[in-house]
């Protein structure tokens, strides 16, 4: 269920990163950023696929900016220093009678190992809780996809356990670790935030 009176566009300013939600004119450099990253991201997320053409960037970035005014979903490009497109975070499958969500994530393979994914995954998390007035968001990783549950202990989620036949990999059901965040979760010491930029 959508949340009532979703906020307007949102902009995260967190050194070295620009979050901000997609524009239609970022078509050209998801495209590329997708066809680079096929072999990382491709193997864990459906849509980013051998076929996945400049159409498919637009018809994205239409649903992320439809998904955003509807109170649907709150999905955010994510640029570094550079200006050039590292990825994407997202909070999805909001629950607004439980004032929950799910975040999701992914970064293109160049920037991967500069602990892009946690530093922005904490900065939306933090705008689900207090933007959104989230009570709870939700991490899913398949049990294979370890770097996606790296970057959910890096940022504070617990680990609760294993769902089976969690996730839908490629027409196969796929088991997946669930994460669990609240906003007492984001109270981590400062070198352990570092600690994730730096690994």
């Amino acid at each position: 269920m959508p949340l009532q009176n979703p906020p307007g566009p949102a902009e995260l300013a967190i050194p070295p990163l620009a979050l901000r939600p997609w524009r239609d004119d970022d078509a050209q450099a998801l495209h590329e950023a997708i066809r680079e990253s096929l072999d990382s991201v491709g193997r864990w997320l459906q849509w980013c696929h051998v076929n996945y053409d400049l159409d498919a960037a637009r018809q994205r970035i239409a649903a992320c900016k439809q998904g955003w005014d509807a109170g649907g979903q709150y999905a955010f490009a994510v640029f570094d220093a550079t200006g050039r497109l590292a990825g994407g975070v997202g909070l999805n499958q909001l629950d607004e009678r439980n004032m929950r969500g799910n975040l999701g994530y992914w970064m293109r393979t160049s920037v991967n190992g500069r602990g892009y994914a946690a530093h922005a995954a904490r900065a939306v998390a933090v705008f689900g809780f207090e933007t959104l007035g989230l009570q709870r968001i939700e991490i899913v990783a398949a049990t294979g996809n370890l770097a996606s549950q790296r970057c959910a202990e890096r940022i504070g989620a617990r680990r609760e356990g294993i769902a089976r036949s969690r996730v839908l990999m490629h027409g196969q059901s796929e088991d997946a670790v669930v994460y669990g965040l609240v906003p007492t979760d984001l109270d981590q010491p400062a070198a352990a935030q570092n600690a994730a930029m730096s690994s």
